[in-house]
């Protein structure tokens, strides 16, 4: 009887899984993705937007939702045919702003009363409303030789009408990531919601604001008496290879009625004055204390180093002094707000494979760890300091908005649930870790995917992902490009070790892979690889593989010419000829910190660590994916690895994107790369009845 009971109780758990499926790209495609959220100024309601994509029309498609800050009364607001984006509740009203064809409009929380505030030529790209509403800082980018908007639309509608489409350039940083500059700088402008009226405050017009790299999202500020604004710049004259962003103040007083117009200020200050950071690093991230007696900011103290540890620095601006006050924490901090009390500040760091959330005390400087697991961002604090929201991830959930309480007892709630009905029909399996020892006897972590459906008494092919950067780390996230349970899917194991150089280990891990790209991350990779075949009896031995892109695809080359370990691997936008790489790539300051200075400066380290130094030594088959307008790691890099797999008689195959850049965005494309990866990975398993 008892037997039966439970048979009976167990029925209708087994008839759950046997409805699930495994993950599918076409499921990646399918998830609605939160971009971004504003909570009302009384916490009781939440405005968000979320994309949702069509692969059959290539495309994406941003709208606009309203939700109860308890997570009831989910309702669209905005969902027309264009992209709604960037929605915040207006300060002192009951309207919510939000970016529509690159200028902010408002409505009614209903949708109603729909108003266009701006009307700007070259459009706005972000935007942030004053403390009392009156006012917005928006930037935008303009020609650095055109003081009006007239000047602007005249020089496109030139250079659309010339037959000649040719460029000239006078200095470096003239492409950046995936765009050509075209001589636009993104530049700051005040805009009066009551005069319609807007100015540019804050420089000359040839530096940009917030920087080109190595900013915030939250680069630009009021003061809370609206009387100044603080903003992060890099002012050196040679971008390409300055990590120096610094934070200015700027007195909004300095400007005139004449001044606001649709034309920039008639009158700048030099941009130097004012400039409150001290350190030759990356300073960003300025954030007024809401009784306006600091500004706390992030800064690096390595000149150079965009990898350096990021400190919590305190400027008083009575005293005019500075205080970094997270010396004795180990960690990188990532977002910053403030309390309403001005006491305390909340931050995030990664954490191992984690982005937490923590607090500090301005005064004591203790810290306090709230909240570990997972990836957590954006946070926002409630008016009445007692509850903090955030965006928050895991390998099996997609970017939702989450509640965590901050009166000590951190009860954390989900607030939407936007796929849960995709997410129910999928079987994932839970993200495992595991720590081996790496190279000197430190310790290296890795996460350990299992199958969907996973039988202990099987044997499992492996997937083994090295992440990029090489300043990054595997997390506990939900990545739409490099999904850890996407790669499990289809019956692998997947590994993907934090080795030498990742982040969240503390400094001294991340720091020891600079001049040393191929030693001891090579070994802690190689041994998290060994470890996992000896612990783990489900993973084939005899079928292994290794994929990673950016730096990941570096290590991949690197692997080629060093070991035969693997069956078949896969590198995406990897580096392959590091001297050639030098004169092709655009922020310089990355090679000349990693490999000690320039090529001719320093040509040993840059051939020691090479792969195409090496490359005659190659024996695996690679499939190699690379993207046209990846001007990070630009194309040649693909071309010269494939000419030589291809003359030394290596399978090879090469999968050239001529509409993506480091990353594969495109929904048809991203069909088209998961199914690519997958079937190299198949074509070159060992078969048991072969």
């Amino acid at each position: 009887m008892k037997e039966l009971s439970l048979i009976l109780f167990l029925f209708p758990l087994l008839l759950i899984a046997q409805d699930k499926r495994a993950l599918t790209v076409e499921d990646l495609w399918a998830m609605k993705r939160i971009n971004s959220f504003d909570v009302s100024t009384d916490g009781k309601m939440i405005v968000f937007a979320a994309t949702s994509y069509s692969i059959e029309e290539n495309k994406g498609n941003s709208d606009i939702y309203l939700v109860n800050s308890d997570g009831s009364n989910l309702k669209s607001l905005k969902n027309s045919d264009k992209n709604e984006s960037s929605p915040l509740f207006v300060p002192g009203s009951n309207r919510i702003s939000y970016l529509l064809d690159g200028q902010i409009w408002t409505c009614n929380p209903d949708g109603s009363g729909e108003e266009k505030l701006t009307d700007v030529y070259t459009k706005v790209t972000e935007y942030e409303w004053s403390p009392s509403g009156d006012k917005i800082l928006f930037t935008s980018s303009v020609y650095s030789d055109c003081k009006t908007q007239e000047c602007n639309k005249q020089k496109d509608e030139e250079k659309e009408a010339s037959k000649v489409k040719a460029s000239i350039f006078t200095e470096l940083m003239y492409r950046h990531w995936d765009e050509w500059r075209n001589g636009k700088v993104s530049q700051l402008f005040l805009f009066d919601v009551k005069e319609k009226s807007f100015a540019d405050v804050t420089s000359d017009g040839k530096f940009d604001i917030p920087p080109i790299a190595l900013g915030s999202s939250n680069d630009y500020n009021f003061s809370p008496d609206e009387n100044q604004i603080a903003f992060t710049m890099n002012i050196d004259l040679f971008i390409s290879s300055s990590t120096n962003n610094d934070i200015f103040i700027y007195d909004l007083n300095k400007i005139g009625a004449d001044e606001k117009s649709l034309n920039r200020s008639a009158v700048n200050p030099p941009v130097t004055e004012g400039k409150i950071s001290q350190s030759n690093g990356n300073d960003n991230q300025p954030v007024y204390s809401p009784d306006g007696k600091y500004i706390t900011f992030s800064s690096m103290k390595r000149a150079g180093f965009e990898a350096d540890k990021q400190d919590l620095v305190l400027f008083d601006r009575e005293k005019k002094t500075l205080t970094t006050l997270t010396d004795n924490f180990n960690l990188s901090v990532g977002e910053i707000i403030w309390s309403n009390d001005s006491k305390t500040l909340y931050f995030t760091a990664e954490t191992e494979t984690n982005n937490s959330i923590y607090k500090i005390d301005i005064q004591t400087a203790e810290i306090e760890l709230l909240h570990k697991e997972n990836t957590n961002t954006k946070i926002q604090l409630s008016e009445d300091g007692k509850t903090l929201f955030f965006l928050k991830q895991r390998s099996d959930l997609p970017d939702e908005i989450f509640s965590l309480s901050t009166d000590g007892k951190n009860i954390l709630k989900q607030i939407t649930f936007l796929n849960k009905d995709l997410l129910s029909q999928v079987e994932f399996e839970p993200l495992e870790t595991f720590w081996c020892e790496g190279a000197n006897g430190d310790k290296v972590q890795s996460i350990l995917i299992k199958p969907p459906f996973f039988d202990p008494n099987k044997k499992y092919p492996m997937i083994f992902l090295i992440h990029g950067g090489p300043q990054g780390h595997w997390a506990d996230d939900f990545h739409y490009r490099w999904d850890i349970q996407l790669f499990a899917s289809k019956g692998y194991v997947v590994v993907a070790p934090n080795p030498r150089g990742s982040t969240g280990y503390g400094q001294k891990f991340t720091d020891e892979i600079s001049l040393d790209w191929g030693g001891k991350v090579y070994t802690d990779l190689m041994n998290a690889y060994d470890y996992a075949l000896k612990n783990y009896n489900f993973i084939d031995s005899r079928n292994t593989f290794a994929a990673g892109a950016s730096y990941g695809g570096y290590m991949i080359n690197w692997i080629e010419v060093h070991t035969d370990r693997f069956n078949a691997l896969v590198n995406h936008d990897g580096v392959f000829n590091l001297e050639s790489e030098y004169g092709t790539t655009e922020e310089l300051w990355f090679p000349e910190w990693e490999f000690g200075g320039t090529p001719w400066q320093n040509r040993e380290l840059y051939q020691k660590w090479s792969p195409h130094m090496y490359i005659q030594n190659a024996k695996t088959p690679m499939l190699i994916i690379h993207g046209a307008n990846d001007f990070r790691v630009p194309e040649e890099q693909a071309f010269q690895l494939f000419t030589s797999l291809q003359k030394l008689g290596i399978e090879s195959k090469l999968l050239y994107f001529p509409d993506e850049s480091h990353w594969v965005t495109k929904s048809q494309n991203s069909v088209l790369w998961w199914n690519t990866v997958f079937d190299w990975f198949n074509e070159h398993k060992k078969r048991e009845d072969l």
